[in-house]
């Protein structure tokens, strides 16, 4: 069987286990439509199957779980003048992480190796979030003139002091220690030992939950460096606009102060104002649908009303000239709150 040929996801049980294979390695897994609806089916029929007692969600290849979903069709769709389409993935997006938010059984997530946009919706949101040695997570859609989406903004703004915004801005990756820290991720385990946990989250009856069960083989990572940057990054990421959180960054003596605000200043100043609006928003929210239906909001805001997402990915994926086009072009020309009518906008078509 060739690789097109072959399934992009792969469903299969073995005992009690539910096993989710993402199949597409040579796009580092990238979601579209299609996989989103299959991942879906698979949870729905397990649900209610007395048979299957926990679903395990991984990635083939070894070069990462999720590297995010297939913005070069999301491109299309808009220049293409389709608002119904980019609906009907985003919708189809949401509901597959609020079910798993919500299962009634384990999901048990291995985010080895990339796992970055789309790919923090499926594993940010599974009751036992495993990284390893290998793992590169993070928001990145601030660099294509968007925002963090698939509930990336619920787990942001539960991370400790400022780090949902300096993430969120920034688009920065973080390894496993560091996704633990950020409350990403529940254990580090070495990626040799993924094979041995597979299967005894299959056949392995005792210790009766998958969390006991990971225990096993989880292992202490090298620490975090993020406690140490906690004080310039709280500092500096509690302002309450873009523009003064730049400004911060400007005056502070932190070694990587200077870089975080070269990162920002190359980025989409919309794109960076609405998920500061968001984030913060997040953070005083409910439950993940409640921060979905915020980012849907949002993202049909950019799909359908700014042209900073098209002219993103022009630049990073069509033309690859690296050298988008924002509007507003700086921080400084950023209007007070920027990120209002991203707030408020309503979609023609609801997400729930």
């Amino acid at each position: 069987m060739t690789d097109v040929e072959a399934p992009t996801v792969l469903v299969r049980t073995e005992y009690s286990l539910g096993r989710i294979s993402l199949n597409r390695p040579r796009a580092i897994n990238a979601l579209d439509l299609e996989m989103i609806r299959r991942i879906t089916a698979a949870l729905e029929v397990w649900r209610d199957d007395p048979d299957i007692q926990t679903v395990l969600i991984d990635g083939e290849g070894e070069r990462g779980l999720c590297a995010g979903g297939d913005v070069r069709a999301l491109y299309d769709q808009i220049v293409g003048g389709h608002p119904e389409a980019i609906a009907e993935f985003f919708r189809a997006e949401y509901a597959m992480n609020a079910l798993i938010a919500e299962y009634p059984k384990p999901v048990v997530a291995f985010a080895d190796g990339i796992t970055m946009g789309g790919g923090i919706g499926l594993a940010g949101h599974a009751a036992v979030r495993v990284v390893t040695e290998r793992s590169k997570l993070a928001m990145p859609e601030t660099r294509i003139g968007f925002t963090p989406d698939v509930g990336g903004t619920w787990l942001l703004g539960r991370a400790p002091g400022r780090l949902g915004e300096y993430f969120g801005l920034t688009g920065a990756s973080m390894g496993g220690a560091d996704a633990v820290e950020m409350r990403f991720a529940d254990h580090f385990v070495p990626s040799d030992r993924l094979d041995a946990l597979r299967e005894a989250l299959a056949y392995r009856a005792d210790p009766g939950t998958p969390n006991e069960l990971v225990l096993l083989f989880d292992e202490t990572p090298e620490p975090s460096q993020l406690p140490a940057a906690r004080e310039w990054i709280d500092e500096a990421f509690s302002a309450p606009t873009v523009g003064e959180i730049a400004d911060r960054l400007r005056r502070s003596e932190a070694p990587d102060a200077a870089a975080a605000l070269a990162a920002l200043e190359e980025l989409a100043p919309t794109g960076l104002a609405v998920t500061l609006d968001a984030v913060r928003e997040a953070r005083a929210m409910s439950g993940i649908r409640e921060a979905l239906e915020g980012e849907y909001r949002r993202v049909m805001w950019f799909g359908t009303h700014h042209p900073d997402l098209v002219e993103g990915i022009r630049a990073q994926l069509v033309d690859k000239d690296r050298q988008p086009k924002w509007q507003p072009a700086t921080i400084a020309e950023l209007p007070d709150d920027a990120g209002a009518d991203a707030r408020a906008y309503v979609p023609e078509l609801a997400l729930f």
